[in-house]
């Protein structure tokens, strides 16, 4: 509580300088990363290492890694690779769905109007058929 009373009183003015202070305060860069970031980064080269042409296993490329401190067993490479090609494909198939969401929305417009139209093609039939029905029952009422 005495450390309250002896601080400095926070002007309206302070207050705007300390919120653009903060505003322009960038992201500090960290200096360590996750295996899954770190692999993320490395992936096409690691990539092209380990296609057909360059021929390098999982397991080698660990090694090379090793060198410069970087621990991931061949398999934990090759995992987290899998799990980014699953997740960029899920992405790209989300936004593959959100298209297709959109021409099935236009397919089903199309299906309504085809069915509205068929439906007022009917609808006259259907008052023929009654004004008909009418047209009997007046013409017995008016015989009767």
């Amino acid at each position: 509580m005495s450390e309250h009373q002896n601080s400095e009183v926070i002007t309206k003015g302070k207050i705007d300088k300390a919120i653009n202070l903060l505003k322009e305060q960038k992201p500090k860069e960290r200096e360590d990363i996750s295996d899954r970031e770190a692999i993320r980064k490395m992936r096409r080269y690691i990539e092209k290492l380990t296609s057909n042409k360059y021929g390098y296993s999982y397991d080698e490329v660990s090694e090379m890694l090793k060198g410069l401190g970087i621990n991931l067993s061949g398999s934990r490479i090759k995992y987290l690779l899998g799990e980014l090609k699953k997740s960029s494909r899920r992405r790209h198939q989300a936004s593959d769905n959100g298209d297709s969401s959109t021409s099935e929305n236009r397919t089903t417009e199309n299906q309504s109007a085809v069915v509205e139209s068929s439906e007022a093609e009917e609808a006259p039939v259907n008052n023929r058929k009654s004004k008909s029905k009418k047209q009997l029952l007046a013409t017995e009422a008016a015989t009767t």
